[in-house]
């Protein structure tokens, strides 16, 4: 599952990306309307966690123009916690639910997969690329049956490629999905997980597409 999480906040994103990694999703930030807006539009997401109070445009503008879109993704908005009539406004603009500022991370979670249910019906946990499989509920990862112990970071790593099956993806992108703070950010490293996974999987699982990144591959 992916979901886009628009908050400018850089704090309160890092902390909402890490909850939602921990519940088996993968997380992807933005923190102004205008690419807010844009990616919500020209991606697919299966959520979208909108704070209001964006710069550059609107969170209530962005919610209205996603939905004039005709795109019907879940979205919670988020909201101060004495802005009734705005949150009023966004659920009459199209938004399924609401959270008011501050809010327990398991709280915002568990909305998220309460929508997903309702939206997806009974999504599998589990999913699927040849011998490959990973299950989001245990954050497990089988080869052949096999399970493979991975770090943390791999686990990223694995579960991003596989949100994105045979979709090349940049080092640059990887780097932004496991890294979510400015620092220790090295594109060496990225080589060194890919290594490591090719290891403990496949030599053939992740493809070096030269010039612009990594594709996981069916085998």
């Amino acid at each position: 599952m992916k979901i886009l999480i628009i908050e400018d906040e850089q704090l309160l994103a890092t902390q909402i990306s890490s909850a939602v990694d921990q519940a088996g999703w993968v997380a992807e930030t933005s923190s102004d309307g205008i690419d807010a807006l844009y990616r919500a539009t020209s991606e697919k997401w299966d959520a979208m966690v909108l704070d209001l109070g964006l710069p550059k445009l609107d969170g209530m503008t962005v919610l209205k123009s996603i939905r004039d879109e005709g795109i019907n993704t879940p979205i919670i908005i988020l909201s101060a916690r004495d802005a009734l009539s705005q949150r009023i406004e966004g659920l009459n603009a199209g938004a399924d639910d609401y959270l008011t500022k501050p809010f327990e991370m398991i709280e915002l979670t568990t909305r998220v997969r309460a929508h997903l249910r309702r939206f997806l019906g009974q999504p599998s946990p589990v999913l699927q690329l040849g011998n490959l499989s990973l299950d989001t509920r245990v954050s497990k990862v089988l080869w052949k049956g096999q399970r493979i112990d991975l770090t943390a970071l791999e686990y990223k790593v694995v579960a991003y490629f596989m949100h994105n099956p045979e979709k090349v993806i940049s080092r640059t992108e990887l780097i932004e999905h496991i890294y979510k703070q400015d620092f220790d950010r090295d594109s060496n490293t990225i080589e060194v997980f890919i290594g490591r996974i090719r290891k403990k999987i496949s030599p053939t699982i992740i493809k070096t597409v030269r010039g612009l990144g990594y594709q996981l591959v069916k085998c």
